[in-house]
Order: structure tokens, then C-alpha cells, then sequence
């Protein structure tokens, strides 16, 4: 289990540098086209939380805790349902105003 920890985390930093540059094309695609930050900043958040809520439940899962496992996908499921809820606010509120 601590070999598949290291492994993951050693794999992650690797891949740490690639992130960012996805993360600054982003940023500069976001700048161009004027929209808000905001919903770009909580998609960011939304894939951050996706990404790390899976490493842990892989990592329990290695370790033979499938019930750990499941519960941190439910967290991380939450909590990404929780980011997203103004971001489906605001799409709710366009298609209000366009409906008569």
C-alpha cells in the first residue's frame, strides 16, 4: 500500500507541471472571450475535487477498504454538486429570462 502511495503521489508531481499549463491555456482562452471568472474558477475546483476524491478511493481500494473507498466517492460527489450549485443557478436564471 505505501509503494501504491508513493507511486501515485511520485506520478502526480510529475504531471503537476502539465497541469498548470492546462490551467494558464484556460486562463488565457477565459481573458479573451470576457466571461466571468468565477464559473471558469469553479470548473477548475470541480475537476480538482474529481481528480483527488479518485486517487483516495483508488488508494483505499488498493488497501482492500472498498467501504472507505465508497464513502470518499460520495464526498467528493457532494462536494462537487455543492460547487456547481451557482454555476446551475445562473444557467437556470438565462433560461428564465428567455422563456415568455
Amino acid at each position: 500500500m505505501l509503494i501504491s502511495l508513493a507511486a501515485g503521489t511520485v506520478i502526480f508531481l510529475l504531471v503537476l507541471g502539465n497541469i498548470n499549463a492546462v490551467v494558464e491555456t484556460i486562463n488565457s482562452m477565459v481573458r479573451k472571450s470576457n466571461l466571468d471568472t468565477v464559473y471558469i474558477t469553479t470548473i477548475l475546483k470541480v475537476i480538482g475535487i474529481a481528480y483527488i476524491a479518485e486517487f483516495g478511493s483508488q488508494i483505499c481500494k488498493d488497501a482492500g477498504e472498498t467501504a472507505i473507498a465508497s464513502k470518499i466517492e460520495m464526498g467528493g460527489k457532494i462536494l462537487i454538486m455543492i460547487l456547481a450549485l451557482p454555476v446551475l443557478t445562473a444557467l437556470l436564471e438565462v433560461i428564465i429570462k428567455i422563456l415568455p
